[in-house]
C-alpha cells in the first residue's frame, strides 16, 4: 500500500493533483484544505497517502498533515461516509472544525456537508466523538495563502464552479455563493474564493 509520496507538482486542479516520482505520475484526490498548501507546478510536494483499493479501481488520495488524514480515516470508518464525502468535508471545513463540530454534537453543521444526511451526522457524532478527542488536542496547521498564481476572472470563476460541483454543491447554489464572494471584493485566485464560498453555502 501507498503510505506516502514525495516529488513534484505535474498537474493541479482543487480536487485533483499528479505528482511526479521518478517519471510516474500519481493521480492523487485531495480536499482543498491540501489545495490551498499547494506550491506551483514544478515544485517539490510530500503528501501523506490513504490507498483504496477496489475491484474496479485504485484510488490515492493525499493530505498534507498526519492529523488531517487520521480525520478522514476515521470519518471514513462510519457507515454511509465514503471517500468523497469525507473529502468533502475536508474541503468544507476545517479539521478543527469538524472535530468541533462531532464533539458538540452539531448535527446542522454536519448535515451541510453535501451527500451527509441527518442519520449519517447522527452516526459521526455517536460513532467519533470519544475517538477523535486525541486529535481535537492537536494544534492545527495554519494555512497558507500563496500558491497559485493570478488568473483571468473567467478561468477562476470557472475553475471554482467545476470543484464546488464536484465536491456535491448544486450548480445553482454554487453560482450564487461564488458571486456573492466575488460581489464582496473576494481576491480573484480559486483558492480564496472556493474558502469563502464554502463558507456561505455553510450558513445557507
Amino acid at each position: 500500500m501507498i503510505a506516502y509520496l514525495s516529488g513534484k507538482i505535474l498537474e493541479k486542479d482543487a480536487n485533483l493533483l499528479i505528482v511526479d516520482v521518478g517519471g510516474v505520475g500519481y493521480e492523487v484526490t485531495i480536499p482543498l484544505s491540501t489545495f490551498y498548501e499547494l506550491g506551483e507546478t514544478g515544485e517539490d510536494v510530500s503528501l501523506r497517502i490513504h490507498t483504496v483499493v477496489r475491484e474496479d479501481a485504485f484510488a490515492l488520495f493525499g493530505f498534507k498533515t498526519i492529523r488531517e488524514k487520521e480525520l478522514f480515516l476515521h470519518l471514513i470508518s462510519v457507515s454511509g461516509i465514503g471517500p468523497k464525502s469525507a473529502i468533502t468535508a475536508l474541503s468544507g471545513m476545517s479539521a478543527d472544525e469538524i472535530i468541533s463540530a462531532i464533539r458538540q454534537n452539531n448535527l446542522a453543521r454536519l448535515n451541510s456537508i453535501p451527500g451527509v444526511g441527518k442519520k449519517t451526522a447522527e452516526r459521526l457524532v455517536i460513532e467519533l466523538r470519544d475517538k477523535i478527542a486525541k486529535l481535537a488536542g492537536i494544534a492545527s496547521e495554519e494555512m497558507k495563502s500563496q500558491g497559485i498564481p493570478q488568473s483571468s476572472g473567467d478561468e477562476v470563476y470557472d475553475d471554482a464552479i467545476s470543484a464546488l460541483i464536484n465536491l456535491g454543491y448544486q450548480r445553482s447554489a454554487a453560482e450564487k455563493a461564488l458571486k456573492q464572494a466575488m460581489q464582496e471584493g473576494t481576491e480573484l485566485s480559486v483558492q480564496k474564493l472556493l474558502r469563502r464560498s464554502l463558507q456561505l453555502l455553510a450558513k445557507g
